[in-house]
């Protein structure tokens, strides 16, 4: 049965499916030796290259969903490689043997928390795409005067620039002065969506932290600059929220611990290290 080539790439590990989409659509695919075009469907057995390089095709049977929680810090940016030489997402996550991570949606430079990563291209496209409304919770520190016609605006809907927004919940948690805790739920993942809102009631966002994805929350004991990976019983759960078959095995071990004190000290050691060969890099490119 033949399937559309972007969904195939996913599949993959590519990107996910409307990356493969832009792709097909600039001409870099060939399939068979022919440039490829958005609507057109393979086999599986075809010879496909992005960009002159052979792709190794996966069938639905022999690829293995994984997904990943990462705790992002400030000052990462969620992009392969940064121009700048900044620090990505992407730089301590494990090597695959085939195929690539791939973020589910981004956080902005200086927005951390909870990020997901996974080998599905289209497990990943479902958790992004706005027609699922998978909700993502996010702890947001205001500076400014907030009132309560204010929030019920936000909870109204406001017109952006590309669009109306609001927020599903939001929750006071707290502060002192002018500065206030709240904890805030949307069902999409525009660019800057959440500052945005805020700032249409001219109070600033100073600190963002993504906590929930879903139903799951960030691990607390997970640290910053830090990653596991999820096990079977929650890879089957974002699977089944977005209406894919479930998996039946997984990398991570049945007997292994949950997040403990003892494996939140090795990640941590971990993180530290990565930092400290970063910084030594960097000052070898200044120098």
């Amino acid at each position: 049965m033949s399937e559309k080539l972007q969904k195939v790439l996913a599949r993959a590990g590519k990107g996910s499916r409307r990356e493969m989409e832009t792709v097909i659509s600039a001409g870099r695919i060939t399939v068979n030796g022919k440039v490829a075009y958005l609507g057109d469907r393979v086999e599986g057995n075809e010879q496909i290259k992005i960009d002159g390089h052979s792709v190794s095709l996966q069938s639905k049977e022999d690829e293995l969903c994984r997904v990943l929680m990462y705790n992002k810090p400030e000052g990462e940016m969620c992009t392969r490689k940064d121009p700048e030489g900044r620090p990505t997402v992407f730089d301590r996550l494990p090597k695959l043997e085939s195929g690539r991570w791939i973020a589910v949606g981004r956080l902005d430079i200086n927005t951390s928390g909870m990020l997901l990563f996974t080998t599905d291209g289209e497990l990943a496209n479902r958790l992004m795409h706005p027609s699922q409304k998978v909700e993502r919770e996010y702890a947001v520190r205001v500076f400014g005067e907030v009132t309560e016609a204010m929030l019920q605006t936000l909870r109204a809907g406001v017109k952006l620039e590309d669009g109306p927004a609001r927020f599903q919940k939001i929750t006071y948690r707290g502060g002192e002065g002018r500065n206030h805790w709240f904890h805030v739920v949307l069902s999409e993942g525009r660019n800057r969506e959440v500052r945005r809102l805020w700032e249409s009631q001219d109070v600033q966002v100073s600190r963002l932290i993504r906590v929930r994805y879903g139903d799951m929350e960030l691990k607390r004991q997970l640290p910053s600059g830090g990653w596991t990976e999820l096990n079977l019983q929650d890879v089957n759960y974002y699977r089944k929220l977005v209406k894919l078959p479930l998996e039946t095995q997984s990398k991570v071990k049945v007997d292994e611990k949950a997040m403990d004190n003892a494996k939140s000290r090795r990640i941590r050691r971990s993180v530290k290290k990565h930092q400290h060969r970063s910084q030594q890099a960097t000052r070898r490119r200044r120098s």
